[in-house]
């Protein structure tokens, strides 16, 4: 395959755009592994670039965060053609040719091997915000989570990060609370595992109250901001919050109160430059023990390539639920 399609974000006269073009392999990026991409998915960061154009480091520029796919070309042995692999974050779809494109030419570093026990399209259901999902969740379980303590709360949970977290946690025992600001979802989440529905409204702070009612015993958050401040404020004694997303602000209000009054923990989850080994170590047990049991069409919705730029569109606007993947 010397000529395919990719979508390209590209600078003109006319202002940055977002357009299906024709390429050719001598396109491609530098890179060992080049590879035939089975399967993309759109992330809101994926949005970010495409659409608003931030994070987007260098130009023309192929977005799309995640890609999974078949090597058909290496110039390392670690690797073989024909191995059937998963490339997600590091610069991927923001500084590097990313994976809204049919070929796709990666640093070998970049290159996890698809875990047995995972399809390429499941791989791609996941994506960023499984890994991102998996990684709270070993986090958390890293500084002692386990069922027996309590209700753990998911905000954002009709979001990707979130949806698979109500699912994995709820697969693995957990009482899981969910937040959403969508009503109509209820019955979605339910499904997914949830216990408990929380209105999004009833855990944002509002007051600056640095301790409340102690409510959880450890808590995935995708949003930031003052649900963030909230959740800080009502985690048990020893409890932990994940911290992963931004989309409900950047900055946060709190005081040392609940740090040493209360011994909480507010853990940082990094999937860009996540280490290899840990990476891998996620990516194995999303295989296996946190292999969601909705990796179907409860949770995913299914798009081809020229319908990428409508999906990130309603992805600004809160208009997507669980995963959407692309079908190269």
């Amino acid at each position: 395959m010397d000529q395919f399609q990719a979508l390209v974000l590209e600078k003109g006269s006319e202002g940055t755009q977002l357009g299906m073009k024709q390429c050719d392999k001598s396109d491609l990026p530098e890179g060992e592994v080049t590879i035939q991409v089975a399967y993309s998915s759109i992330n809101y960061k994926d949005a970010l670039v495409g659409i608003q154009h931030q994070l987007a480091e260098t130009f023309p520029l192929v977005p799309g965060i995640d890609l999974a796919g078949t090597i058909i070309h290496t110039e390392t042995p670690e690797f073989s053609e024909g191995d059937e692999v998963i490339v997600t974050s590091y610069g991927l779809g923001t500084s590097h040719w990313g994976g809204y494109s049919e070929l796709a030419r990666v640093p070998k570093e970049w290159v996890v091997p698809l875990p047995e026990g995972l399809s390429l399209k499941e791989a791609m259901i996941l994506g960023t915000a499984g890994l991102t999902a998996g990684l709270s969740i070993q986090r958390l379980e890293d500084n002692g989570l386990h069922p027996e303590q309590g209700t753990v709360l998911v905000a954002g949970a009709t979001g990707g990060v979130g949806s698979l977290a109500v699912d994995m946690l709820s697969k693995k025992g957990y009482r899981v609370a969910a937040s959403t600001g969508k009503a109509a979802e209820e019955d979605y989440l339910k499904n997914l595992g949830a216990a408990e529905i929380i209105g999004r409204k009833e855990i944002i702070d509002t007051d600056g109250t640095p301790t409340r009612k102690k409510q959880w015993a450890g808590a995935v958050d995708p949003v930031g901001g003052n649900t963030l401040q909230y959740i800080l404020s009502s985690l048990e004694s020893g409890g932990s919050v994940a911290t992963s997303g931004m989309v409900g602000g950047v900055k946060i209000s709190t005081t040392v109160l609940p740090f040493i009054g209360r011994g909480v923990n507010w853990l940082g989850i990094d999937s860009v430059q996540c280490p290899m080994k840990l990476r891998r170590k996620v990516w194995n047990r999303l295989s296996d023990d946190l292999k969601p049991v909705s990796l179907d069409k409860d949770i995913v919705n299914e798009v081809s390539l020229e319908d990428v730029p409508y999906v990130l569109e309603d992805i600004l606007e809160s208009k997507v639920r669980g995963r959407t993947i692309v079908k190269l």
